[in-house]
């Protein structure tokens, strides 16, 4: 009795000292999930759109239960096996596995938080890059537009009625409606030429119904 009783206030000391791990998980989670909303590292979709919120925090879930559940007991066990090995007080072995388990767990969790926010900042660079050539195959476009487009597509330009996709970096499609909006003046914009080589599109679809081919 003595010796179970002296045990379990031992354990319960271990199970405090590393108590970190789920608590670091949802806050880290929602951060990472932030982080990758506003720097996301690659660009999703033909619209070129950055990630919601929703989606960064599903995404952060997923790679954190990946961490905590499958890399941190691989490593803690490998830990366990060598802190044993070594001189020093017994602890026992569960309580030893769990404290560590959790110990490696928020280190990873850390870790990859740093891992999104740098992935995230290195991405910077490339998106303020995108919008520069589309800036670019704007200025581009209203050249072409004005040069050789019919009135009614100068005068929905004129009122914003543009969709532009990026197909690749730094060739873009861009299309205005015809005031039968089942129909669009569309074309292919190289900003990687000096100057940029805009190229008229044979088909009226819009890049909604382009993208679907």
């Amino acid at each position: 009795m003595p010796t179970e009783e002296h045990f379990w206030p031992s354990r319960l000391r271990w199970r405090l000292r590393g108590a970190w791990m789920w608590p670091a998980f949802v806050i880290l989670t929602l951060v990472d999930g932030f982080v990758l909303h506003k720097l996301p590292p690659l660009r999703f979709g033909f619209s070129e759109v950055g990630l919601t919120l929703v989606a960064g925090i599903l995404i952060a879930t997923f790679g954190n239960l990946v961490l905590i559940g499958a890399v941190a007991p691989w490593l803690s066990r490998r830990l366990v096996t060598r802190t044993q090995a070594a001189p020093g007080p017994a602890v026992s072995e569960q309580a030893l596995r769990e404290v560590t388990t959790d110990r490696v767990g928020t280190a990873l969790l850390v870790v990859g938080f740093f891992g999104v926010l740098a992935s995230g900042l290195a991405s910077i660079p490339l998106i303020n890059g995108e919008t520069d050539d589309r800036n670019r195959a704007a200025k581009a476009l209203v050249v072409y537009v004005g040069a050789h487009a019919p009135n009614e597509i100068r005068r929905n330009q004129d009122q914003g009625a543009v969709e532009t996709a990026r197909l690749a970096d730094g060739y873009f499609r861009s299309c205005i409606p015809f005031d039968d909006r089942r129909r669009s003046y569309c074309v292919f914009i190289d900003v990687n030429k000096r100057p940029a080589r805009v190229v008229k599109d044979p088909s009226a679809e819009s890049n909604s119904a382009y993208r679907t081919r």
